[in-house]
């Protein structure tokens, strides 16, 4: 076994363990980590497949707009509800 093959399965074995925590997670801060983690995951995949470009877009597009989009957008509406509720 190379270690380029090493690698790419640890590297998609992470893919799909994330991709299946973002599913199943309880806590939504849980399943945003997963989802960057699933993200970053497919980047380093890109990067093995000598795709520099898309490796950066995805990690720019996706892991640093998006996710912390959604992590602005929860800690937002989590402190709306708790002041709500007094």
């Amino acid at each position: 076994m190379t270690w380029e093959l090493f690698i790419f399965l640890f590297l998609a074995a992470s893919a799909l363990i994330s991709a299946l925590l973002v599913v199943r997670a309880r806590e939504i801060i849980h399943g945003v980590v997963a989802l960057a983690t699933c993200f970053i995951a497919v980047a380093c995949m890109y990067i093995m497949l000598n795709a520099e470009f898309v490796a950066i877009v995805q990690i720019l597009v996706y892991v640093g707009a998006i996710v912390v989009v959604i992590l602005f957008g929860i800690m937002l509406t989590k402190r709306e509800i708790m002041e709500s509720g007094d």
